[in-house]
This record gives C-alpha cells, sequence and structure tokens, in this order.
C-alpha cells in the first residue's frame, strides 16, 4: 500500500458486533487521513474446521462481501500457510509495516498472531513502537450478559436459535451461494426452489425449515428454507438449502443469490408421501410467506 492504513486485525468469522466493534475502530481511525483497511485470513486455509466446532459462519467470499459493505475495500486476506511461520516481529514488520503500511492497528483483546500464536496485544504495541503504528483495542461486546463470539453464534445455529443468533451477527445469517440444480421435485409438485449447497468446512445450521427472505439483483423477496437432506427423497449429495422465492418467477441456476435465515419454523422432518410433502410445504408457506 502506497498510502498509510488504519487496519483492523482479526479472522472475522461472521463479522458479528463483537468484530464489528474492531472495524469500527478502524474506520474511526481512517477519518484522520488514513485509508481503512482489513487484514484477515481464508477461512478454509486456516484449518479445516475450527476447533471444537462444526465449522465456519461464513466463507471467505460473503464474509469480504460484508466488509466491503461496512467500508473497507483494501482487504489482505493471505492463506494460512503464506504467514503461519512467521514470528511475531515478522508479522508486524513484514505484513503490518511494509505489506499494509500501517499507521493505525486495531483489534480485539484476544487477537494472537506470530507462529504458535505467541503474541497477544502487549506485544503488539510493543512492535508498534518499533515499527511506527499505533495500537487500538476495542472492548468485548455483550448481549444479555453473554459475551459475543463466533463460538457462541455457531452453538446457536446449530440449536435453530436462529433469531438471537441474528443478534449476535448484527444481521440476519445469510446463505450466499451459487444455485444449483437439484432433483426438481419442487417443481413438479407446484413449489419450485432454488437449491444452494453449502461450502467444505462450513458450518450447516439446524436441519429444517425457515421463514426467510431472499435478495435477487437488488430486490427482496419473502421466502422459506429448508435446510437438510431431503430425507423424504434422496439427493444423495451434501447439505443444502433449499428455497421457495414468493412472487419470482425467472432462471437462476447458476448465479449467487442471498437467503436470509429470520426465523426457525419446524425440524426436518421424512414423509410418507409426496402427498403428505405437499400438504405440509403448503401448511409451512402459509406460516412463512406474511
Amino acid at each position: 500500500m502506497a498510502e498509510k492504513t488504519s487496519a483492523a486485525l482479526g479472522l472475522f468469522d461472521g463479522v458479528h458486533i463483537g468484530h464489528r466493534r474492531v472495524l469500527e475502530l478502524a474506520l474511526k481511525n481512517a477519518e484522520n487521513g488514513l485509508v481503512p483497511a482489513v487484514f484477515t485470513f481464508e477461512p478454509d486455509t486456516v484449518l479445516k474446521k475450527p476447533t471444537g466446532c462444526d465449522g465456519y459462519i461464513y466463507t471467505a467470499a460473503e464474509k469480504l462481501r460484508i466488509l466491503k459493505n461496512l467500508g473497507f475495500n483494501e482487504i489482505y486476506s493471505p492463506s494460512f500457510s503464506h504467514i503461519c511461520g512467521m514470528s511475531g516481529e515478522e508479522f508486524a514488520r513484514d505484513i503490518l509495516a511494509k505489506e499494509l503500511n500501517v499507521a493505525a492497528v486495531c483489534c480485539g483483546n484476544n487477537f494472537r498472531f506470530g507462529k504458535n500464536a505467541s503474541c497477544g496485544t502487549e506485544e503488539l504495541r510493543k512492535f508498534g513502537k518499533k515499527y511506527g503504528f499505533d495500537v487500538f483495542v476495542a472492548e468485548d461486546a455483550s448481549l444479555e450478559g453473554t459475551v459475543v463470539s463466533s463460538g457462541e453464534i455457531r452453538r446457536l445455529l446449530l440449536n435453530g436459535n436462529i433469531a438471537l443468533a441474528n443478534r449476535l451477527l448484527g444481521a440476519p445469517y445469510a446463505v450466499s451461494a451459487e444455485v444449483v440444480k437439484g432433483a426438481a421435485l419442487g417443481r413438479t409438485i407446484g413449489f419450485p426452489t432454488a437449491n444452494q449447497l453449502f461450502a467444505d468446512n462450513q458450518l450447516v445450521v439446524k436441519f429444517g425449515v425457515y421463514r426467510a427472505e431472499t435478495v435477487i439483483d437488488g430486490i427482496t423477496y419473502q421466502a422459506m428454507t429448508n435446510i437438510g437432506i431431503k430425507p423424504t427423497v434422496d439427493y444423495g449429495g451434501k447439505p443444502l438449502a433449499e428455497t421457495f422465492i414468493s412472487g419470482f418467477s425467472g432462471d437462476i441456476y447458476g448465479r449467487m443469490i442471498q437467503v436470509q435465515l429470520l426465523e426457525f419454523m419446524r425440524p426436518e422432518k421424512k414423509f410418507g408421501s409426496v402427498d403428505e410433502l405437499k400438504a405440509q410445504i403448503a401448511d409451512d408457506l402459509k406460516k412463512s410467506i406474511r
């Protein structure tokens, strides 16, 4: 970077309201004539899955989309293998001072860096004095007495508590992925759906039916989404999001769309016949399309 930057540092999985404190601090410092920037990692290159959980909340593409919408156009997101062997000082000197040309860096209390995560905020301040940048540490965010964390959000998503997860995220949880061809059963029974696969190592929320909204070409449509593996009809594939979009018609195969989950309605279940499935879908739609 030729211009001096104010950089937010972190993995930012989910870009939740705690992360946004760090990001807002970087944007505030950027008001002093600095370029707002982010240093992060590509989720699938840090670990196959975060320790003790069931995958990453968002893909790299979705995370970058959110960061750009928040006002960050300069985003440095290397593979973990590129920097995992660096000492803390090498990271501060070569990545922060040289690559990002930082004047200010912002992070959370638990930010770790350097080989084997050997350094924290105290070491970051020390390196800042040596290499000419200021360090700002954001306070943890809490909601109803609970410290906001990606781990807590994962737990809520796995339990189907989408309403509280959305509050901690600061925005509705979204499935942003390409629409792929499915078994086409929905179309044959009068309920055409858009099918989206979850990425490898991405957390899959609790299987079941959700009230949702779908954004296509900037227009928001009411929707209903089933997350699961199609137990009534053998899909034979990965878990997927299968969404009926109210008021929309058109060919969106191969396109990226965003499905926002708003309310968990019922668990996924297997039906005895296609007619039972049709009746249940009709009932679910009455409750979800308002």
